[in-house]
């Protein structure tokens, strides 16, 4: 296997990585919501997949989630692991906010990366690696009927951490180093800046009123 295959292979298992973590909270989500497991499997999918198929459609490419099996079938093994193991993973303290910034950190990495490999610019490509990253929590919060993270107003940043890991695989783009080394360091900035910021309480600055 040369460098090419063995970075795409690289990527290919981060995004999986995060597509289950997505998966994970939306399918917790739904057994909150009291939705059957249809509802799950459908809140697992949309939240998994969502962000990723807005990336590629403005990227204007085929969603890889069309004919890559393993990004269909990964949702639907986490909708099975809430299924049997809810009650177990209720009692983790926040469990979907854990696995909710773990895909936002590992889907705002793959989605510049991709950006970034399409050709965008620096900064439209860390825009639309963030955009990926929330995309599918956005659309979790609405079929749930709550107010999405990003936008409600006591949320402790959401898209900022996306935006923090974006940046880092556009500089190191920039300066010619695309190892998957600094792909896990963006995701882990994002997420550990995610759970600071949920920790501590720290918020997005709002305008004086």
């Amino acid at each position: 296997m040369n460098a090419v295959d063995t970075l795409a292979t690289g990527y290919l298992v981060l995004e999986l990585v995060g597509i289950f973590a997505f998966a994970l909270s939306g399918a917790q989500l739904a057994v909150e919501r009291d939705f059957d497991i249809v509802g799950m499997a459908v809140l697992a999918e949309t939240t998994a997949l969502g962000g990723g198929v807005l990336r590629d459609v403005l990227l204007g490419t085929t969603p890889a989630a069309f004919f890559q099996p393993a990004y269909l079938i990964t949702p639907l093994i986490a909708t099975g692991v809430v299924f049997v193991w809810h009650r177990q993973l209720e009692r983790v303290a926040r469990f979907v906010t854990l696995v909710d910034a773990a895909g936002v950190g590992l889907f705002c990495v793959v989605g510049t990366q991709k950006a970034l490999l399409f050709g965008l610019p620096g900064l439209p490509a860390v825009i639309l690696g963030a955009t990926s990253a929330v995309g599918g929590g956005v659309l979790r919060d609405l079929l749930a009927r709550r107010d999405p993270a990003v936008l409600r107003k006591d949320s402790q940043m959401y898209a900022i951490p996306a935006l923090f890991g974006a940046t880092i695989i556009a500089i190191g783009y920039w300066v010619h180093v695309t190892t998957p080394v600094l792909a896990v360091a963006a995701a882990a900035v994002a997420f550990a800046l995610r759970m600071l910021a949920l920790r501590y309480n720290w918020r997005a600055p709002h305008p004086r009123r």
